[in-house]
């Protein structure tokens, strides 16, 4: 039963390193306007605070993630975690908290577990060695995890941004201005697009607030990573700038986003076939062969039994 439960273990890991594996090879949105913006944030970080921003002090969470921080090379992996919390949906000041409590919990429940079911003979060197799996898993799904959930509400900004932008386009064209017409598509949208709904209200309290309306929707742009969304908000401060119609590009730029996302679904259809050979192979194939052979082969080895010319029985 150890055996099994390591054999287990050992193929989970396995199967979370081809799928980290896979994951790193796909090709990314923009990765180069993506790393320029990181490399400029973390400029902009470094000249600003000259040192690690976190603090002692400020409640439990807080404490835990300064000491957690103080460890080399993990103060750069909080900022990455945090940057995808972000993109996912998850802006509340203890969700890096939660998550680094959970990733390390994690850790050494799988690290734990991974100790105790190996076989109390074993050298000291090979138990160590089998716990190599176990850290390789609990260090990459919980991130895999965490793109997912990125991946995921992603795909809903994208999926909510035609119509919004269409009923936006419609919007203005009724005489509002810029502000009071996003007020308007978000409480329209809040119950359809809950997720974009909520991006454009921030926008609008930023604004309120007196901030730069350009700066509010390059935050926008930052907190999605969505390359939709950012010619959207280069589309909106160049209009701006310039004082030329917004509701008619709106429109035009409704109906790209509207053929994007046919064209995206003709993919996903196209790849459907693809992705279904795995599992037919793997789960379907092994099954008719099972029912269609092995009961010609039991019925052979029976006959064959009493040696060759025997009778049928």
């Amino acid at each position: 039963m150890i055996n099994a439960l390591f054999f287990v273990f050992m193929f989970a890991a396995l199967a979370a390193m081809v799928w980290a594996g896979m994951q790193l090879l796909q090709p990314q949105e923009n990765p180069l306007d993506e790393r320029l913006d990181e490399l400029m944030a973390t400029r902009r970080q470094s000249e600003s605070r000259g040192g690690n921003k976190r603090r002692l002090g400020g409640g439990f969470l807080n404490s835990f993630l300064y000491f957690v921080s103080l460890i080399p090379g993990v103060d750069s992996v909080l900022e990455e975690s945090e940057q995808l919390l972000r993109q996912g949906g998850f802006r509340n000041r203890e969700g890096l908290a939660w998550y680094a409590i959970f990733n390390l919990a994690f850790l050494i429940a799988l690290l734990v577990g991974s100790w105790m079911v190996q076989e109390d003979s074993k050298p000291l060197f090979s138990k160590a060695l089998g716990l190599a799996p176990a850290f390789l898993l609990g260090w990459l799904l919980p991130k895999q995890v965490l793109y997912r959930l990125m991946r995921r509400y992603k795909n809903k900004l994208q999926e909510a941004l035609p119509d919004t932008v269409d009923l936006l386009g419609i919007v203005l064209g009724t005489g509002l201005a810029l502000d009071q017409a996003i007020s308007r598509v978000c409480e329209e949208m809040q119950f359809i697009y809950p997720e974009l709904s909520a991006e454009f209200y921030t926008v609008v309290m930023q604004v309120k607030a007196g901030q730069d309306r350009s700066k509010a929707f390059q935050q926008l742009v930052k907190r999605t990573g969505i390359e939709d969304i950012k010619s959207l908000a280069a589309m909106i401060i160049q209009s701006e700038r310039f004082g030329t119609s917004l509701s008619q590009a709106l429109k035009v730029y409704a109906d790209a986003l509207r053929m994007r996302r046919r064209l995206r679904g003709e993919k996903a259809v196209g790849e459907a076939g693809i992705k279904m050979v795995l599992a037919t192979v793997v789960f379907i194939l092994p099954v008719v062969f099972i029912i269609t052979l092995v009961p010609a082969m039991l019925t052979m080895l029976n006959n064959l039994r009493g040696g060759i010319g025997a009778p049928a029985r």
